[in-house]
């Protein structure tokens, strides 16, 4: 909160002030003799530390709306509670309680009834997500349409929730989803009288008899052309863009951005339509951009003046980084003729199509894979993973009806087929690596077929097992002033290193090396670091880190060859090198005198 005011109402509630202005620095500390209208006015917040009462009695003259409240939030005077006071949803008195109750340790008092029976708030879920809110109420007045939805949310009515794009919000929203709501992905298979309110995340507006709560997300993208040295009424102009968008069902809230091509970027008239509309400024694309982009409509007129034959409908779906165009070019006019053009696309990102997520699973433990991947794993249509790498426990969580294979049996062309059959349906794939995916996780070939394809996918990182060998080996891999590099590597096998990344060469800087997918070729691989390393450098072998049946062995690099044949070390082996194993010496410089003023409050 940009503006926070903390009332200690007795001087012995002052020390309770001073720590919780410690972790808001632009807080402002007064004396309750001193809060007046003028303070509540001001204040984006209001911490009263002391009685209840006192709490009501102070602010109660001047409370008059939820939407222009302060967020005031009550502690007693010895910390043990945190109350939500006013302005719980719209003000933020809720998320400011929960942040003080982690903060000195308080037990947070929240009484919203949708908190308390832990179920979303409608009216304040889309700031989360950058979504705007508008609520449509048949037979209801506009002021009442919102209180109308409200509450037939928070007494569990039967609530459909349609899905029609795909963001991080709806993500939450299918994972957080309460009893009484079924999601749908289309309107059409919605049986109205089935339910008693209607949630729509996406940039169309349905005819609908049902209370229906819109989540609006900046989805469209307008392109434009225009006359040139075209003058006249922006408002003009912009009320024909959203009539346009309304008569096809359309959100003008959706729109994002206004984009053209660089021929037309100086063009005084689209500047200010921009900036008017959607509050960004203009956005233009070269000739050689958009005369690439495939459009319905391209006109050999256009391309005659641009050199392109599409500016409105190609800047349109350039901008929505090949999205689905949802208003062809149409015609504007200021005056008498047409003059300006215009289209509207969805953003790719945001369309609910298919999608491939590709996961890091991490090290082997279940636990260990990231948040965001097990969300994944747990909306996944189809989990693909490595068999032989990955722990089939990882795919536990996979929800009802999800396809789970392994790709072990399978080459590569058959795995992209299998991705390809679900992908094309809109559903997720999730492709579970090891680690993370990026380091040695064979992912560039399937990233070519996705981007042949023109396919949407996104990578997901992992705990590398190097990291894992570190926690296992309890070791800092950088030592200051004695190793500050560690490289990632291999040893050379049926596959070639490139020359400047043979082992001996690298090995020659002394920094810890971890050695990947080497256990066959051991041999050479302690023959190549002796060229460097000391015969009694320390090294550990890290067979299976995380799982279940993990083996370390530790040693010097003069035995690593024996240690892993004497053990039956597999492809699974992480080999390790250098002085950082187990070294307790070296003092970081954040912990010098001239560093501590870093660490005080």
């Amino acid at each position: 909160m940009k503006h926070l005011i903390i009332i200690p109402v007795s001087e012995s509630s002052r020390t309770l002030a001073e720590q919780i202005q410690s972790a808001y620095p632009h807080a402002e500390i007064i004396p309750y003799s001193t809060f007046d209208e003028a303070c509540f006015h001001a204040a984006d917040g209001i911490i009263f530390i002391g009685a209840m009462g006192i709490c009501v009695r102070a602010i109660a003259p001047y409370a008059q709306d939820k939407h222009t409240d302060p967020a005031v939030v009550c502690i007693d005077s010895v910390g043990r509670y945190a109350i939500s006071v006013l302005s719980g949803h719209i003000g933020g008195a809720n998320e400011l309680t929960q942040e003080l109750a982690h903060l000195i340790g308080a037990e947070p008092v929240v009484t919203t009834q949708s908190d308390r029976m832990n179920i979303w708030s409608l009216d304040t879920l889309g700031q989360r997500f950058g979504w705007q809110f508008k609520v449509v109420a048949p037979a209801a007045k506009a002021e009442q349409a919102g209180n109308t939805a409200l509450a037939a949310f928070v007494n569990k009515r039967p609530t459909a929730l349609l899905l029609d794009c795909k963001d991080r919000g709806t993500d939450y929203m299918e994972r957080t989803l309460p009893a009484h709501v079924t999601v749908h992905y289309s309107f059409e298979s919605i049986r109205q009288e089935d339910y008693a309110l209607l949630l729509v995340v996406g940039p169309r507006r349905y005819d609908t008899s049902l209370p229906t709560v819109y989540y609006i997300p900046q989805a469209l993208h307008i392109g434009m052309g225009c006359r040139k040295g075209l003058e006249g009424d922006t408002q003009e102009m912009a009320r024909q863009i959203q009539a346009c968008l309304e008569a096809r069902h359309l959100h003008p809230e959706a729109v994002a951005d206004i984009s053209t091509i660089e021929l037309k970027k100086e063009e005084p008239i689209l500047n200010r339509l921009a900036m008017e509309m959607t509050q960004k400024p203009l956005g233009s694309f070269s000739a050689e951009a958009l005369k690439e982009v495939d459009v319905p409509n391209p006109s050999a007129k256009v391309a005659e003046v641009t050199e392109s034959p599409s500016v409105s409908e190609a800047a349109a779906i350039y901008a929505a980084q090949g999205g689905i165009l949802l208003v062809e070019k149409q015609k504007g006019a200021l005056g008498d003729s047409f003059n300006f053009t215009f289209a509207a696309a969805w953003d790719r990102a945001l369309c609910r199509q298919g999608h491939i997520e590709i996961v890091g699973a991490g090290p082997g433990d279940p636990d260990l894979i990231s948040v965001r991947g097990r969300h994944f794993l747990e909306q996944a249509d189809l989990i693909l993973y490595a068999g032989s790498l990955v722990p089939r426990e990882l795919t536990y969580c996979a929800k009802a009806g999800a396809v789970v294979r392994s790709s072990a049996d399978m080459n590569l062309e058959e795995q992209f087929a299998l991705m390809k059959s679900f992908y094309d349906r809109g559903c997720l794939v999730v492709r579970l690596h090891t680690g993370d995916p990026c380091i040695y996780g064979a992912i560039q070939e399937q990233m070519n077929y996705f981007d042949q394809y023109g396919m949407r996918y996104h990578i997901t990182p992992g705990i590398s097992s190097f990291l894992a060998a570190a926690a296992a080996l309890r070791s800092q891999f950088t030592i200051p002033e004695r190793v500050q590099t560690i490289i990632l590597t291999r040893g050379e096998g049926r596959t070639p290193m490139p020359e400047k990344e043979q082992l001996h060469k690298l090995a020659q800087s002394q920094s810890t090396m971890c050695i990947f997918l080497s256990a066959a070729v051991v041999e050479k691989v302690q023959e190549e670091l002796l060229q460097a390393y000391p015969p009694e450098t320390p090294v550990a072998a890290c067979y299976k880190l995380t799982w279940k049946d993990e083996r370390i062995y530790r040693g010097q690099l003069k035995d690593l060859s024996r240690i892993v044949r004497d053990n039956g070390l597999t492809l699974t082996t992480l080999l390790v090198v250098g002085d950082a194993i187990d070294n307790r010496q070296g003092l970081s410089r954040l912990y010098a005198d001239e560093f501590k003023h870093l660490f005080r409050k």
